[in-house]
């Protein structure tokens, strides 16, 4: 397991793009030939909830303005914990 420090060094050594205010859901990096940053997904709903959105339009901003803006082989990906 790796700590936060470490984590943003790997990401920047590997040229990963990063998700700008989300680093508190920042929750690691994938491994093999294309190295990118893993966010949790509920996590920057949450974010955007603590910044003043209602829920649903967190969701909706997510969807649409995060999760889905592909920028190239090192964009991020998001995920979901099963609890």
């Amino acid at each position: 397991m790796i700590d936060k420090e470490d984590l943003m060094e790997i990401l920047a050594e590997e040229e990963c793009l990063t998700a700008d205010g989300f680093d508190d859901a920042l929750v690691g990096c994938t491994y093999g030939a294309n190295v990118v940053a893993v966010y949790d997904i509920d996590r920057v709903i949450e974010i955007l909830v603590e910044e003043g959105m209602d829920y649903n339009d967190a969701v909706e901003h997510a969807d649409f303005n995060i999760v889905g803006s592909y920028v190239g082989e090192k964009t991020p990906i998001f995920m979901s914990f099963v609890v």
